[in-house]
């Protein structure tokens, strides 16, 4: 395998609208470091899933395959060990491979352990099955059955341990390293303080389709999401910084997916 291999981060959110994104021509949301991700990168627009739930487009983007062939069809299904992964494939290539956050394709429980025949590949391991309590937020690191907790929000937690893979990565082996926010996912009254004061719900503009009996909920939940939204842009923005002051930005492919929405690709510059 030639040095020149790039690295691979791939960073996916859940639930995070392609129209929840400054650049996107929402004015009213936050997104400074994907607006500029946008600008500087391919944008690939007509990324979608084919089967928008949860379950089903985790186990297709980790096997490229539809639903119906690869099993899981619906949510907490268990993808089957025995199928070829984005993880395997990359160990397969010589790469250290790396997953942190969100799994949902284990279908054994929410908050069960997954043993490492069921980790598609990935060998630096700190994921939970599902859960969307972000401040109480619990994962199991490697082959360890004891179930830890993530300090804090979660997302940022989990980014600075996604810094300091890359970190430690930085001059071995290329890497893939996939990290999985459960945000901006609800429940939407729970990002940090500063992220929640950026956004209130007399600021927000709502689409012409919400119906009038609807429009306070509807501006409550909104600044809740915008400020799950911003918080994880700035942990984008944050993990760009890392590639960028470890030297390795231009052999390394930045890739965002927003669940349900659009993929952005970037190789460092």
């Amino acid at each position: 395998m030639s040095n020149s291999s790039p690295n691979i981060v791939y960073i996916f959110a859940d639930q995070w609208r392609a129209q929840a994104c400054g650049y996107a021509g929402n004015s009213v949301v936050q997104t400074p470091n994907i607006d500029r991700l946008a600008a500087e990168s391919v944008n690939l627009t007509h990324a979608v899933a084919g089967c928008p739930v949860c379950c089903p487009a985790r186990a297709t983007l980790l096997t490229g395959q539809y639903p119906l062939t690869h099993g899981v069809f619906v949510n907490d299904v268990h993808l089957s060990d025995d199928v070829v992964s984005i993880g395997k494939t990359f160990k397969q290539a010589g790469y250290d491979t790396a997953y942190i956050g969100k799994w949902h394709v284990d279908g054994r429980g929410r908050s069960a352990y997954i043993p490492p025949e069921s980790r598609q590949g990935f060998d630096y391991w700190k994921v939970l099955e599902c859960t969307h309590d972000y401040n109480q937020s619990y994962f199991y690191a490697g082959d360890s059955h004891e179930k830890l907790l993530w300090e804090g929000y979660d997302a940022i937690a989990q980014t600075r341990d996604a810094q300091q893979y890359i970190q430690d990565h930085s001059s071995n082996k290329p890497f893939l390293l996939m990290l999985s926010w459960g945000s901006p996912h609800a429940p939407y009254e729970t990002a940090p303080d500063q992220y929640r004061a950026m956004y209130r719900p007399e600021d927000i503009q709502l689409r012409p389709n919400v119906p009038a009996s609807d429009e306070q909920n509807a501006r409550e939940w909104l600044a809740g999401y915008y400020a799950h939204c911003s918080a994880l842009d700035d942990c984008i923005g944050d993990l760009w910084n890392t590639l960028r002051a470890l030297g390795i930005a231009k052999n390394t492919i930045f890739i965002l997916l927003q669940i349900m929405a659009i993929c952005s690709v970037r190789r460092g510059q």
